[in-house]
Parts: C-alpha cells; sequence; structure tokens
C-alpha cells in the first residue's frame, strides 16, 4: 500500500450491530464475579517450599502425585519452614504471615503443606552445621522447627491444618506429625 492509499483510507466505521455487540460483550465482562478478577476461589491448600532449584522439580511431582494438581497456591523462600520460625530469619515471618492470611482469605485453603529439606542451607545458617551435620541430626533439627511451624498456625489460623514433611534430594518425604 502506497502513502497516498495509506491516506485515502477511511477508518472502519461502527454500525449499529458492532456497537451493540461490543456493548453486550463489555456488560458481560462487567458482570462476572470479582471473585474471577481477584483470583480467588476453593484450593486445597497452600504449599511451603524452600527455594533450592534442586528440589522443585521433586515437590511439584510430590503434590501431583497427592492429585494436588492446580488445587494449591505457593509461597517459596529460603528454608521454608526454618525460614518462618528460626530466630536468624525473624524479618521473614512477617511476610509468610500476611501471604497465608491473604491465600486464606482468597483462596480458602484447608490445609498448609511445608516441606522443609534435607542439605539446607537455609537450615545450616539458621541453626549452624553442628545442627544439620547427619541426617539423625539434621532429622530432629527440621521436626522441631516444624512442630513450632505447626503451633505457630495453629495459633494464627486455627481452622486451616497443617501437614509437615521433610523432603530428600531424591524426592522421598517423610510426613511428620
Amino acid at each position: 500500500m502506497t502513502q497516498d492509499q495509506f491516506a485515502s483510507e477511511k477508518p472502519e466505521r461502527i454500525d449499529r450491530r458492532r456497537f451493540f455487540y461490543l456493548a453486550g460483550s463489555l456488560g458481560l465482562v462487567a458482570a462476572l464475579p470479582s471473585s474471577v478478577w481477584a483470583g480467588t476461589g476453593n484450593y486445597e491448600a497452600m504449599l511451603l517450599y524452600c527455594i533450592d532449584p534442586r528440589i522443585v522439580d521433586a515437590v511439584h511431582d510430590y503434590m501431583d502425585q497427592r492429585g494436588l494438581r492446580g488445587k494449591y497456591s505457593q509461597f517459596v523462600f529460603a528454608g521454608a519452614a526454618v525460614g518462618v520460625v528460626a530466630p536468624a530469619f525473624g524479618t521473614w515471618e512477617t511476610t509468610f504471615w500476611d501471604n497465608l492470611g491473604i491465600s486464606a482469605r482468597l483462596h480458602h485453603i484447608k490445609t498448609v503443606i511445608a516441606l522443609d529439606h534435607r542439605d539446607c542451607g537455609a537450615a545450616r545458617i539458621a541453626y549452624g552445621e553442628e545442627n544439620v551435620a547427619n541426617p539423625q541430626v539434621e532429622t530432629t533439627t527440621h521436626r522441631k522447627a516444624l512442630a513450632e511451624f505447626r503451633r505457630q498456625v495453629g495459633i494464627r489460623q486455627p481452622d486451616i491444618a497443617v501437614e509437615t514433611g521433610l523432603m530428600a534430594l531424591d524426592g522421598s518425604v517423610e510426613m511428620f506429625t
């Protein structure tokens, strides 16, 4: 198309039929419930896990195996439950609790699933090398952190169930009650 042809083109006119079609479409969009726009709905759980790239796929596989694909929200930061309860990361807890409150309100979650993992650098920073030195000591350290996490969720969100576990780097999970 030459510049002269382009200049002589008239903009397409909106006839009455097209106008009503567009107006009706906008009306339908406006009539949708606010939950469509707010990302709300009913989800089974909120998953808390660590940022460690070595476990990301295993965590998602674990949730898929539980039949929870598309049925949970996520919160991911260093240490998972350790990042919430360890004094070394004291300023982080506010962010998690605020997020949990929003997830409970918007997603109506029934359960929080917290998955710590083995060989976690955040746990090493928070509790010291001696408290993650071997699998038995490491398990005890995570078990205590996850128990404290469970206790705190119970205080802040008593209507939400809590599941906690420790994931090995091979993707296997040991759940704690």
